[in-house]
């Protein structure tokens, strides 16, 4: 097994110990995990610092975007079988006795979801997170941007593939891009920054605004983001023909707009490359999970609206802790558990060697 075979916790070593309730030999002592003791962390097996967990509230969208599900949607899942609100603290509390301190919420589009407010604001309350946000389609961020930025949400990621209305519909089913630039500025006037702009880039659909999508960045504090197109579901077909590699986008760009300066990270930027144009208010940044795994510096857990906690986007493992928590599971418990999925977490994924990332859409999962 790769890596030292226990935990780094706390700066302390702890070997390997009995199993717990759930059976997870390499166990953390919980107890220890206390906030009177001051900040910890935990490494999976691979000496990556595991801090950040991406929750996904819903499986619902109000779009049908054709690279994340098929024209129909998708089957719905009957609502009780999707956490509630309350499931949802509970397990990021837990999560942080493990070391999570970063939320992001996704979906589906989490706007769509009744309470979205109050779940900001009791995420907000938990003392050991110290960013919360969000990823959204923007079309109901105008909207709603003013109560989730008073109950605790920090920043924004919204998703804009296109800045043709027309073309924004179809790739949408239907959207309208209007709503979308509303929700832009409204972050933008709500210091909800960095406010963050996702484009995946499909050749033959919308590569031919890369430029145009790169100059958002100039003279307004947005941070473009170029996606490469990643097999998933629905889009596993596509992404076939429709893949361009980060290289290709670059060099597009500079091409036309000038040399990228590589700049420092911003806040949460994840696995995102960032570069500037110069004099730009902005930047622009590449996500080349195909082309480029970021897999060695990855942070991050996904917990899926029906409770599954995944080590790993682009592997079909998951943990259960639905059942667990609706059978009464205590914090350590379910930290416990989490803890099983930071040492399950594997060390890559093989994208670029042919593999096809899910047999799930995106909504299902979580973006």
């Amino acid at each position: 097994m790769p890596g030292r075979p226990g935990w780094l916790c706390d700066s302390i070593y702890f070997a390997e110990m009995p199993a717990g309730k759930y059976g997870f030999v390499e166990n953390i002592i919980l107890s220890s995990l206390t906030p009177e003791e001051g900040a910890h962390f935990v490494e999976d097996r691979y000496q990556r610092e595991i801090n950040y967990l991406r929750v996904s509230v819903t499986d619902r969208c109000n779009l049908r975007c054709h690279y994340c599900m098929p024209p129909q949607g998708v089957s719905v899942v009957p609502r009780k079988e999707i956490l509630t609100l309350e499931e949802i603290v509970r397990v990021v509390e837990a999560s942080t006795r493990v070391g999570v301190k970063k939320v992001r919420l996704t979906g589906g589009e989490p706007l769509v979801r009744r309470g979205i407010t109050d779940l900001v604001r009791a995420l907000a309350a938990i003392p050991e997170i110290d960013d919360l946000a969000l990823t959204t389609n923007g079309i109901l961020l105008a909207a709603r941007g003013d109560q989730l930025k008073a109950a605790g949400l920090r920043r924004v990621n919204i998703s804009l593939d296109t800045l043709k209305p027309e073309r924004y519909s179809y790739i949408t089913r239907g959207g309208r891009l209007e709503a979308v630039w509303q929700g832009i500025e409204r972050s933008l006037e709500l210091g909800l920054h960095p406010v963050k702009l996702n484009a995946v880039v499909v050749r033959g659909f919308n590569d031919d605004e890369i430029c145009d999508l790169a100059r958002l960045s100039l003279d307004r504090p947005l941070h473009v983001r170029f996606i490469e197109l990643m097999p998933f579901g629905t889009s596993a077909g596509v992404s076939r023909e429709g893949y361009i590699p980060t290289a290709e986008i670059r060099s597009r760009i500079e091409e036309e707009l000038g040399q990228l300066q590589e700049v420092r990270k911003l806040t949460g930027s994840g696995p995102a490359r960032y570069y500037r144009l110069a004099g730009a208010a902005g930047t622009i940044g590449f996500i080349s999970a195909v082309s480029d795994h970021f897999c060695g510096r990855c942070n991050r857990l996904r917990l899926t609206a029906t409770g599954a906690l995944r080590p790993c986007l682009f592997h079909e493992y998951e943990i259960d802790l639905k059942g667990p928590l609706r059978r009464g599971a205590t914090l350590d418990e379910l930290a416990e558990l989490v803890a099983r999925a930071v040492w399950d977490k594997p060390g890559r994924h093989h994208l670029n060697e042919g593999q096809s990332c899910s047999r799930k859409n995106m909504s299902q999962i979580g973006g």
